[in-house]
């Protein structure tokens, strides 16, 4: 539990705080050297980060896990080793460059089906709401003054007249 935490902090602290300032200072200064390290760095910490989902949840139970992940952040990090740099040059790119056409086509077919998704989730979320606002309103009237009530839906507007009162017993609708 101890070496959790510590090793939370590290790499909140070293994996991900000190490379984003020292990203913005890269970005700030316009330093294209510095520039393209921590684009290395931080593609190399994004897929770390996928991987570690995983290893966290089957191998966490590993003896020193989690010196060992500590660790790999500060290797990842370290300007004399230059980790981020190594993996990237010798695995990440020559890896991304072979599969880069499919990525980009899941990518484009991704974000066309998530605009679909998201219409057509959002049609029937204002749908829903819709019905659920006429039958406010249609309670409402049932307890005062009848009127109709008229909501206008994707699918055109609804009517819902009030219902006839008779004298007696309540009755339900």
């Amino acid at each position: 539990m101890v070496s959790w935490m510590i090793c939370r902090l590290v790499v909140l602290v070293f994996g991900m705080l000190y490379p984003a300032y020292a990203s913005y200072k890269a970005v700030k200064t316009k330093n294209i050297r510095e520039y393209v390290r921590w684009m290395m760095y931080w593609i190399v910490f994004a897929l770390f980060m996928a991987v570690e989902i995983f290893t966290d949840i089957f191998i966490s139970w590993f003896p020193f896990y989690y010196e060992l992940k500590m660790a790999f952040v500060l290797w990842l990090l370290s300007p004399y080793t230059k980790g981020a740099s190594l993996l990237y040059r010798k695995f990440v790119h020559p890896s991304l460059s072979r599969h880069e056409k499919e990525i980009d086509t899941y990518i484009v077919q991704a974000k066309e089906r998530s605009y679909e998704t998201v219409l057509s989730v959002g049609k029937r979320g204002l749908n829903i709401a819709a019905t659920a606002a006429v039958q406010a309103a249609t309670k409402g009237t049932e307890q005062g003054a009848c009127r109709t009530v008229t909501v206008r839906m994707s699918d055109g507007p609804i009517q819902r007249p009030c219902p006839i009162r008779q004298p007696g017993p309540e009755r339900s609708l």
